[in-house]
């Protein structure tokens, strides 16, 4: 069974920091790339960030030099460390799994607020 569980999502003041985690297991095949995507209410889902198992990064125009990706790829982990929150980050956000075969897996997601 695949399985991707995200964690440290929550509520943070404005200009704060938090760190999100996901682990991806049951997967049979190699990740080609992991990364994070996020959900505002009403909104579209859109890239976060992204990371190749070469260590390759693809940041959103509106994260660049706030958010950083990295990743584990021995444990299948995925980190997404978010500096300098806005309001405008709040969203749920959902850890994805990209294998050698094109598919992709989603986690559940995890929620992050930002107050102002």
């Amino acid at each position: 069974q695949v399985l991707l569980v995200e964690s440290g999502g929550g509520l943070v003041q404005a200009g704060g920091s938090l760190r999100l985690s996901c682990t991806a297991s049951g997967i049979g095949f190699t990740i080609n790339r992991m990364g994070w995507y996020r959900q505002a209410p009403g909104k579209q889902r859109e890239l976060v960030a992204t990371i190749t198992s070469g260590g390759i990064t693809n940041y959103a125009d509106s994260v660049k030099g706030r958010f950083t990706v990295s990743r584990d790829s021995a444990k299948n982990v995925v980190n997404l460390q978010m500096n300098s929150l806005k309001p405008e980050d709040t969203a749920v956000y959902y850890c994805n799994a990209l294998i050698v075969a094109g598919v992709n897996y989603w986690g559940k997601g995890t929620l992050v607020t930002v107050s102002s």
